[in-house]
């Protein structure tokens, strides 16, 4: 049966018309932001029916290893457009990415003859997103803790017909599709389309006011019932005793510190995933178009995302952490030449993605990527007998709702995260291959483990140094900032997302600031 539905689906495909005739295929990008990696493939597919996905995975190949560069929408899409790690294009938060003028892949792309277009969430240049979100993470290591989000929560509207939830991606949806039907199957020479999708990023919750963040997991009862429920785990917590001080902050901060019900943990678990589902359809309307234009043979496809979600993990909502739920996502690319049905086991990452696709168009590439295309793992013209792909990838965090810079590289089966300064911050070890709950920090058991990797870590990038730099980055910006506002600086202060925590200690707060622009460069935990 199986054999079947692929035949009539290669049958389908040779159904649509175009007028190409071009020799470099065609290229195609459908980033979602905020998708778990792991329901790309089994068994964390099973838990939710995301066809269009599958179908991928049967006709292409599925990266099993792929991880963000940074758990953050901004600046791991800077990662993604530019090749370069996070600490090398000094994109530390959502405000502060590459410059506009930056070079990405598709301006190499369109310079080389190639018919480009690019829609939907971009998010990798400087200057977007609220001032409250700039504000936490400038002050993220201020000696006290702000509730920095809204409490996550599952919410349900329509009914069984209602299928366009995220009306501004199905909007985006369309124009790509109308795009691929109207001009590039009309296209002499080959194209390049972007789809950049929110979904399955939580909603801004309303009630919060509108400088609320994304806490609110909605969806239909139509989305629902792609989920299997009874699939749908309870992940396991550590007593927040024992969690890393660096966690806990993340958990204070995200409102997730307080009593959840089983209910309420599962409720939000299984309306992300039914999030992903209506992601994956607009996937789906992207294939549908190429197929019936019958563009699908000449054209390499790739679905990844900027980052993962933990949906309740570790006590966790959102992104923003190095936890398996947060930093994987997926990568699947199938196109000519390249195998079916094939799980790639190489450790890969976002900055990948820039050399890869100036492979795909035969196009050399220019200046220090830190990235390697993975094309040599994927392509039936090639036989992979040395493989020139690190053994490692590095991701690194320095944005708000952790007090510290953090960095993570995962080695094998070890994932080793290290903070701050490598003194001030305890860093964590997991064997995520026997734990993968990531609930046993065993850091202290395998202390020469722990040096090789923090040895390791220390040859890609000098994090001391880099912290540092961020850290008064983080302090140069906050004081230009308040002092550009003069005498309504408390009144705009008091009322970002976190006013109400700060109002109830307006001295102190004020104090503890002061305190952190004047000191020495320290971190939260000095």
């Amino acid at each position: 049966m199986k054999m079947f539905l692929l035949a009539f689906i290669f049958f389908l495909q040779s159904c649509g018309e175009s007028s190409q005739n071009v020799t470099r295929p065609n290229i195609v990008m459908v980033m979602s932001d905020a998708f778990d990696g792991r329901l790309s493939f089994d068994p964390g597919s099973k838990v939710v029916r995301l066809p269009y996905i599958n179908y991928l995975r049967e006709l292409g190949s599925t990266f099993l290893n792929t991880y963000t560069n940074s758990p953050i929408c901004c600046p791991s899409r800077a990662a993604m457009w530019s090749g370069q790690f996070v600490h090398l294009s000094q994109s530390w938060n959502n405000y502060k990415c590459l410059d506009a003028n930056s070079t990405t892949w598709m301006d190499l792309l369109e310079r080389n003859g190639y018919r480009t277009k690019m829609l939907g969430k971009l998010d990798y240049t400087s200057g977007s997103h609220s001032v409250s979100n700039r504000v936490e993470a400038w002050t993220r290591d201020v000696r006290f803790l702000l509730r920095q989000e809204g409490r996550p929560v599952a919410q349900l509207v329509g009914n069984m017909s209602t299928r366009r939830i995220m009306g501004k991606d199905w909007k985006n949806t369309d124009k790509a599709a109308q795009w691929i039907r109207q001009t590039a199957a009309m296209s002499k020479e080959p194209f390049a389309l972007y789809l950049g999708l929110n979904l399955p990023h939580p909603y801004r919750t309303e009630s919060l006011g509108p400088t609320a963040g994304g806490s609110t997991f909605r969806s239909s009862p139509y989305w629902l019932t792609k989920v299997s429920s009874e699939l749908v785990s309870l992940p396991k917590w550590l007593p927040t005793a024992a969690m890393h001080p660096v966690d806990y902050y993340s958990t204070f901060t995200k409102n997730c510190s307080s009593d959840f019900t089983e209910e309420e943990i599962k409720s939000v678990r299984t309306f992300y995933y039914a999030m992903c589902a209506e992601a994956d359809a607009m996937l789906g309307q992207v294939i549908s178009a190429l197929r019936e234009k019958g563009l699908l043979d000449n054209t390499v496809l790739i679905f990844t995302a900027d980052h993962g979600e933990l949906a309740m993990e570790h006590r966790q909502f959102y992104k923003m952490s190095m936890f398996e739920g947060s930093s994987r996502v997926p990568l699947l690319i199938m196109g000519p030449g390249l195998k079916s049905g094939l799980q790639v086991h190489q450790l890969v990452s976002l900055v990948d993605l820039y050399p890869t696709v100036l492979e795909i168009a035969g196009i050399s590439a220019v200046g220090n990527l830190s990235g390697h295309s993975v094309l040599p793992l994927i392509s039936t013209s090639r036989n992979v007998s040395k493989n020139e792909h690190p053994e490692w990838v590095l991701s690194e965090y320095h944005g708000c709702n952790a007090n510290a810079s953090t960095y993570m590289l995962r080695v094998g089966h070890w994932k080793y995260i290290a903070y701050a300064d490598g003194i001030s911050v305890p860093p964590q070890l997991f064997n995520v291959t026997v734990d993968k709950d990531e609930l046993h920090n065993v850091v202290l058991r395998f202390p020469d483990v722990q040096a090789q990797l923090d040895k390791l870590l220390r040859s890609i990038v000098d994090y001391p140094k880099v912290s540092s730099a961020v850290h008064l980055y983080n302090k140069n910006e906050f004081a230009a900032w308040r002092d550009s506002l003069g005498r309504n600086y408390t009144e705009v202060i008091a009322n970002l997302r976190w006013h109400v925590d700060w109002q109830k200690d307006i001295q102190a707060s004020e104090k503890a600031i002061d305190t952190w622009l004047h000191g020495s460069s320290r971190t939260f935990y000095n």
